[in-house]
């Protein structure tokens, strides 16, 4: 069941299931706290799930003119105290896999495990940076012509037909969000700061899952990352979306985790 809680005057959504030790799911960028559902599904008969909208995806609104990971990680641990929970692993996909890293640097005390799917602990390189000035321009020009490019090009070619229901889906979804929610979001991926050394100094267990066809998370960089930070480093054949075209390995890998 959907649940709000009030956070500087916006509404934060979010819900719950299950009992025992508490994974919290957080989404990446575009998405919601819908996609991770079949690991809602697998888990909630042994574990309590989190599942919240980050700033300005899905239910949960806009807060200000930049949605920067570190605010993204404070509405986290809002959630957590509103429901009295001292310790959680996270599972964060490629944005949330930031906003997660942010968590580790401000509440390491209340982190068991972190792992990041598809996601990465380095700042935006500077034609990363170009690249996102872009995308806000191509937002204010047509925003549904890139939700529509961007979702798709998360997918090796091949996967983009395989799992076209699931694209326009994520697409439908998507182009719900006003363009003042994307645009913050943009701003924050843009603007956060390189957590490797967080990672790295993190004491509790980590775990990093890649996939070798990424075309958002370049595979040698985060194999790197991982045996530079002392990361259980775990891949895929697939593309940047492994919830989606991993499902299987995915909840297998889940299933030894937890």
């Amino acid at each position: 069941m959907q649940e709000y809680i009030s956070y500087k005057n916006i509404q934060i959504a979010f819900t719950v299931e299950g009992k025992g030790k508490t994974i919290v799911l957080l989404h990446g960028f575009l998405e919601s706290s819908t996609i991770l559902k079949n690991v809602v599904s697998a888990f909630k008969e042994t574990h309590q799930l989190v599942t919240i909208d980050l700033l300005g995806h899905g239910k949960t609104e806009k807060l200000g003119y930049i949605h920067s990971m570190e605010t993204m990680a404070e509405t986290v641990h809002a959630v957590l105290a509103e429901l009295k929970i001292e310790k959680a692993s996270i599972i964060g996909h490629s944005m949330g896999g930031y906003v997660a890293l942010a968590f580790a640097e401000k509440f390491p005390q209340q982190l068991e495990k972190l792992i990041l799917l598809n996601s990465s602990t380095v700042a935006d390189s500077e034609e990363r940076k170009e690249n996102r000035d872009r995308a806000k321009r191509l937002v204010k020009q047509n925003k549904q012509a890139f939700i529509s490019m961007a979702i798709k090009n998360l997918f090796t070619y091949e996967n983009r037909n395989a799992l076209r229901t699931e694209i326009d889906a994520l697409v439908e979804e998507a182009v719900q969000l006003p363009e003042e929610n994307i645009i913050a979001s943009v701003e924050g991926l843009k603007n956060r700061k390189d957590r490797t050394e967080i990672l790295q100094q993190y004491s509790g267990e980590k775990i990093i899952i890649a996939g070798k066809n990424d075309p958002v998370v370049p595979f040698k960089e985060i194999e790197a990352i991982a045996e530079k930070t002392n990361s259980t480093f775990i891949s895929f054949e697939d593309g940047h979306m492994s919830y989606l075209e991993n499902k299987v390995e995915l909840l297998k890998v889940l299933n030894e985790l937890f």
